[in-house]
């Protein structure tokens, strides 16, 4: 993986592709990743994370939630998501990265993996337990082998890895079978999670998508249950949160980077959604 520092403070992990056409994907176990897998500071990644521990003991905070490592247990840490370990101690497992270019003939797994990182981590039953560790046992040797029509066998693999996991995940919480979230809705969630966008008006957002500010209202309203500018503000809150507790950025900063072009709009915006200042925040974040 490579590695850069973003203005916001936080480093910025990709995958590190060293040749063109090579596909945007990584497997193994821990050790075989290296350090970054059980990296102990605050960063965020551009591509997706599967982190499948076995063993181990310790802490994962992902987005300031904190998640006890009690294995097995798969977490998911989406793109833009701001993540560590802590305490960690004989962690071990598989860790599997990909970015989107990878999903390419399997499409629908884009849903499945945002809606496993969207949820609390999977803690699978003891024979799902055993399908998951077999399918990243193979997704890592087939990787590792580099044979002939390796690609199209890494991507069938990932797909049942996906299914498999989502029905662990749906198992553990006593749900039933989930419906598939409306592309549009869909979109419009991808957007919103990025970063760097001057205008986060629906309007523009909107136009951007190439529908009406009322259709893309009905979408999402329909498919979340919330109207699309009350989800971009949750998403700006959240920026402000993950900067506010895990970088040293100033308030005039942070404020610029979740999309704001005021400071002191900044601070009545996020005292009105959170309940108490910026400076309160990081406070109490330590």
């Amino acid at each position: 993986m490579a590695l850069r520092t973003m203005v916001t403070g936080l480093e910025l992990h990709e995958l590190d592709v060293p040749e063109p056409g090579l596909v945007p994907f990584a497997v193994g176990r821990f050790d075989a990743l290296g350090p970054l897998s059980r990296a102990d500071f605050p960063h965020r990644h551009a591509f997706y994370e599967l982190a499948y521990v076995t063993t181990g003991s310790g802490t994962h905070l992902v987005d300031l939630a904190e998640h006890r490592i009690e294995p097995p247990v798969l977490f998911t840490v989406l793109p833009g998501q701001v993540h560590h370990w802590r305490g960690v101690r004989e962690l071990d497992g598989w860790v599997l990265l990909l970015n989107e270019d990878f999903l390419l003939r399997h499409p629908e797994d884009l849903a499945l993996l945002r809606t496993l990182g969207a949820g609390p981590p999977v803690r699978p039953e003891r024979a799902a337990h055993r399908e998951l560790s077999y399918l990243m046992k193979e997704l890592t040797a087939e990787h590792e082998a580099g044979l002939e029509g390796g690609v199209g066998v890494l991507q069938a693999l990932l797909h049942v890895l996906l299914v498999r996991a989502s029905r662990a995940a749906r198992a553990g919480i006593g749900g039933g079978p989930r419906s598939a979230v409306h592309p549009l809705a869909e979109r419009f969630g991808r957007m919103i999670a990025e970063g760097g966008r001057a205008d986060r008006s629906v309007l523009a957002l909107a136009r951007e998508l190439g529908v009406s500010a009322g259709y893309l209202h009905e979408v999402v309203k329909e498919a979340t249950g919330r109207t699309p500018a009350r989800l971009v503000r949750e998403q700006q809150t959240l920026e402000a949160k993950r900067l506010l507790a895990t970088t040293d950025l100033t308030i005039r900063q942070v404020s610029a980077a979740a999309g704001f072009s005021d400071p002191a709009y900044f601070c009545r915006f996020f005292r009105r959604e959170v309940g108490c200042t910026p400076g309160e925040f990081r406070e109490r974040a330590g």
